[in-house]
């Protein structure tokens, strides 16, 4: 089940509930003084094909063994910046 970030508007608390999604409305009708609340986005990208992360070199020994070893498997080289 996924957790949901609500704020109480009385008290200004801030709590996590674990519910279905399918309770979720039903939640907020039986109690109107909590809203949902969102402290963080969530991810929209990988931060390695953003660009924000490298691949490390470990990684990239292990892709470049797993493009030698497998046979017309030259589009992952492609992939692979040495």
């Amino acid at each position: 089940m996924p957790n949901y970030e609500f704020i109480d508007t009385t008290t200004n608390e801030v709590f996590e509930k674990s519910m279905k999604i399918s309770e979720l409305d039903s939640y907020l009708a039986e109690n109107p003084t909590h809203l949902r609340h969102h402290s963080s986005p969530p991810p929209l990208g990988d931060p390695v094909r953003l660009g924000i992360r490298k691949i490390d070199n470990g990684f990239k020994e292990v892709l470049q063994k797993i493009s030698e070893r497998t046979p017309g498997g030259k589009g992952m080289k492609d992939h692979i910046r040495k």
